[in-house]
């Protein structure tokens, strides 16, 4: 028998656990609801990390999703500093640090992701971070101080994001990226030639198609190494190398796992009643097969399905994908759907102008739509990309930028 047992167990301190919860409560679920997360934070937002929080714009406080008292006055056991160190499908237990073995009738693993460590010589050396979590961006602010030229390694979104902040600030900064223009690699050339230009006049240096050959620096970071052979000085280096679905736990728990936690329509796992969400879910899509998306949108999205099919709603999940960010106020970058091969992309508007959207086709299906500054036409794609049936007198005014596609049908 189990030291103790809830009706809801909830793994994982971020925003799938207490969007679930949340729901739970709302749809009238009166179990008991136990949220346990490895940091000592209550469940936060990601995006400040990079941006108003690294700036020193807000507080911890103001990127939480539900205040500390939240929790208690909604009679949710919320368990920050600790972690989840067994999980047994079969017995339906979990083991959990300094609390013991936790009994539970249902149970969703929002377990996230990790960042990608790289592994070159000098990945030991002192001013190498990496950014997942406040106390990285606490130790990356702390760095700052005096700090003349940062390196950021990778043209994503971490890279590019911390990258405005940083020229906010005032600090210099350079991006040293393996595809030739940032952000290429999820939106295309097109938007990269844009996002190329943004940073360029922001004062920020781009080092395209340039692999990390090692950190240079006795104890403390000194200089960035390229395998084409350039030395890129600097103060302070931030690594934004991607993530990768932390699905140790259930692994080891007996769930099927693969790109994550493999979950059907339902968001449910290869096991009854344990479902999961967020950046370690794999999940059957009907619009987009098998599909795993991180980003803060989605896990919302998917803890309130979770906290649905847990009180027994047979619905799949089809929201579409959704992807905000922006890089300081310069651009605002909105991406509904999911595009993974794109055969053909249309170019609707004039990067020039700071305002276009990049619509991507499979197959001869709108699979996903990019806008920065835009958002009319994201009305009507999202749409079209859930019915996979895009009307032909859409298509043919993609090209005309005054068209009013939302009469469309």
């Amino acid at each position: 028998m189990s030291e103790r047992s809830v009706d809801y167990l909830l793994i994982g301190g971020g925003m799938a656990s207490a969007y679930c919860a949340a729901e739970l409560r709302k749809r009238g679920a009166e179990g008991s609801i136990m949220l346990v997360g490895r940091e000592p934070e209550p469940p936060y937002e990601r995006p400040p990390l990079s941006k108003q929080y690294l700036r020193g714009l807000s507080g911890r406080a103001d990127a939480y999703v539900k205040p500390p008292d939240w929790y208690r006055e909604n009679q949710i056991e919320l368990l920050t500093s600790t972690t989840v160190m067994s999980l047994d499908s079969a017995a339906r237990t979990a083991k959990l640090q300094r609390v013991g073995e936790v009994g539970f009738d249902k149970a969703l693993l929002a377990t996230g992701a990790m960042v990608n460590i790289l592994r070159v010589d000098g990945a030991q050396l002192d001013g190498v971070h990496y950014l997942r979590a406040f106390g990285n961006s606490d130790s990356i602010r702390d760095e700052l101080e005096g700090a003349s030229h940062v390196v950021l390694i990778g043209g994503s979104y971490i890279g590019t994001e911390v990258a405005a902040s940083l020229r906010e600030l005032g600090i210099e900064c350079s991006i040293v990226m393996l595809e030739q223009l940032p952000l290429s690699r999820v939106f295309g050339d097109d938007a990269g030639r844009y996002f190329a230009d943004l940073l360029s006049s922001k004062g920020i240096g781009l080092y395209g198609g340039e692999e990390l050959e090692a950190f240079v620096g006795q104890t403390r970071i000194e200089a960035v190494q390229t395998k084409s052979g350039k030395q890129i000085p600097c103060d302070a280096v931030i690594v934004g190398a991607g993530v990768r679905p932390d699905v140790m736990l259930a692994q080891r728990g007996g769930l099927e796992v693969e790109n994550g936690v493999v979950c059907d329509a339902r968001l449910q796992s290869s096991v009854e009643g344990i479902f999961a969400a967020g950046d370690c879910c794999s999940f059957a899509s009907e619009r987009f097969g098998r599909l795993r998306v991180e980003h803060w949108d989605v896990a919302m999205q998917q803890g309130r399905h979770v906290a649905a099919a847990m009180l027994g709603e047979s619905a799949p999940y089809q929201v579409v994908p959704y992807f905000y960010s922006d890089l300081s106020d310069w651009a605002a970058i909105e991406y509904v759907g999911h595009a993974r091969n794109p055969d053909r992309t249309v170019l609707r508007g004039n990067p020039a102008d700071g305002s276009f959207s990049v619509w991507y086709f499979e197959e001869g299906n709108l699979a996903a739509v990019l806008s920065v500054g835009r958002s009319g036409d994201l009305i009507p794609a999202r749409g079209w990309i859930a019915a996979a049936k895009m009307p032909q007198t859409a298509r043919d005014l993609l090209g005309d930028v005054g068209s009013d596609l939302t009469v469309l049908d």
